[in-house]
């Protein structure tokens, strides 16, 4: 299986702020003061943009879907968080924490990768863990090394160890759980999401 691929989904952002449902936690969000959110989402649509133009530039493949304004999902940007995609076509759906955050699942982003040729030939779908209190927020939550089938997980508000263990179990990875913190105020507290603290690549971790 391959480790890394050219081809991946980006979310074009219409609302982006500081999310006041996932600060409670994330507690590298800040407040810019003196900044209207018009500014703000502005100012990330321009980066937005340059960043896919980049990426186009050296062949990667970007399918750019926008947010809607239906909908307050001011982190729509990151929509690794609730679904990822997998080699053999099996797609995962991902409970979520903040409830403004369980919005940003949309099947019609399904449907246009659909229209573009990516296989989407199951679906498994955890989101009802939300129900119970119990979230696993997708490769936030997850870092999968693919080539090796191991998934590690730091433990959190946002990712749930037996949930973990079960995603392990469906999808054939071998797990590895661990606790990462941060120190707030003087006090330490539980990085909220393992790709904030980790990162995997073909030739290095």
């Amino acid at each position: 299986m391959r480790q890394t691929t050219n081809a991946i989904l980006m979310i074009r952002p219409v609302a982006f702020r500081m999310n006041e449902q996932t600060a409670v936690n994330n507690y590298y969000q800040k407040v810019l003061d003196g900044l209207l959110p018009s500014t703000v989402n502005a100012k990330a649509q321009q980066e937005f943009d340059v960043f896919v133009e980049k990426l186009r530039a050296v062949g990667v493949d970007v399918t750019v879907v926008d947010d809607t304004l239906e909908t307050d999902t001011p982190d729509s940007i990151f929509p690794n968080n609730w679904v990822s995609f997998h080699e053999n076509g099996d797609v995962a759906l991902y409970p979520m924490f903040a409830e403004n955050r369980r919005q940003e699942r949309r099947e019609d982003i399904l449907d246009i990768l659909e229209e573009k040729g990516f296989q989407i030939s199951n679906i498994m779908d955890y989101t009802s863990a939300e129900d119970d209190g119990f979230f696993l927020e997708g490769t936030g939550s997850l870092l999968l090394d693919r080539a090796n089938a191991k998934a590690y997980c730091a433990l959190s508000p946002r990712a749930d160890e037996e949930l973990f263990i079960e995603f392990c179990e469906d999808f054939d990875y071998a797990p590895v759980i661990f606790e990462a913190f941060q120190t707030v105020d003087g006090e330490r507290k539980l990085i909220y999401h393992t790709n904030v603290m980790m990162c995997l690549g073909e030739t290095f971790a």
